[in-house]
């Protein structure tokens, strides 16, 4: 009786030290480590990985996708993004750098090194691409409208075109340089200011008459003050998020590539919405197609 109580926890010892190895393998968690992924040598990949630490360029002041919160880093659907990201890079949440990165620094913070990659409402288009790269899209937004509660007035961009109404936007942004195509004098009618909090303001404050950026974006700002704000209008443009990196680096930007296509697939990128802009109300839509140029 004495040798098979013996084999029994001999048995039972063996089977946990091998359960424990399984976990140790487990690169699911938060406390996953460099142990776990295997990235190709020289490769941005490896240095993140090893180095278990990573920048990120987000927006601090838009509800749904990159605002900070209360525990003093940024929340939102871009946030949730790049976090995706870097589990698959094998790095912990809490290793994470959350550097602000407004309309008008993007690029430089990238080309600088300032950080790893820029999750920020991140239109793709050619001008930009002159400096860095994109992976994506992972999402498409609209420029919209944001105006008082009860204004009537301005139902659309072709409402700015009799040169009366002044519209804020934010410097180095796409909705600054399209709406331009719809204001009889930009020196006079068009606000730029640095954050689009500071739009908001201006428009409660009377000091404009709209705000234009995209959809969810004043979206988010609708829900935290229905009484105050509404859209003006339909989207009148189309905007491509994407994921900006350094333009040489095709590399990485093909593991993004790879791990957004992931996320489409296995249900995390749509929880990532509506975990965050899509309780405003947005509409997520079909997986976008990514652009391999």
């Amino acid at each position: 009786m004495r040798m098979k109580r013996v084999a029994a926890l001999a048995a039972a010892a063996t089977l946990a030290l091998g359960m424990a190895a399984c976990g140790g393998d487990d690169d699911g968690g938060e406390g996953t480590g460099a142990g776990s992924k295997s990235f190709a040598a020289g490769t941005t990949m490896e240095r993140l990985n090893k180095a278990q630490s990573i920048k990120i360029g987000t927006k601090f002041d838009q509800p749904g996708f990159g605002l900070k919160g209360l525990s003093g880093k940024p929340e939102g659907f871009d946030v949730e993004v790049a976090k995706i990201i870097v589990k698959e890079l094998g790095i912990p949440e809490d290793k994470i750098e959350w550097v602000e990165a407004p309309s008008k620094v993007r690029e430089d913070v990238i080309v600088n090194g300032t950080v790893d990659l820029v999750a920020a409402t991140y239109t793709i288009n050619d001008k930009r691409k002159e400096r860095i790269a994109f992976a994506g899209p992972y999402y498409e937004a609209g420029q919209n409208i944001l105006v008082k509660k009860d204004d009537t007035t301005i139902t659309g961009p072709d409402s700015f075109k009799d040169g009366t109404k002044k519209v804020c936007s934010v410097t180095g942004s796409t909705p600054a340089e399209e709406i331009k195509k719809y204001v009889k004098d930009v020196a006079t009618q068009l606000v730029l200011f640095d954050t689009y909090d500071k739009c908001k303001d201006a428009l409660k404050g009377g000091q404009v008459d709209a705000v234009t950026t995209d959809n969810v974006i004043l979206l988010g700002y609708i829900a935290k003050d229905e009484a105050s704000f509404k859209l003006a209008g339909d989207n009148f443009t189309k905007e491509p998020y994407g994921i900006g990196v350094k333009k040489e680096d095709t590399e990485f930007r093909n593991f993004i590539n790879d791990t957004l296509e992931k996320a489409f697939a296995d249900g995390s990128w749509k929880k990532a919405w509506d975990d965050t802009a899509g309780k405003f109300g947005a509409e997520l839509g079909s997986a976008p197609t990514v652009n391999r140029y």
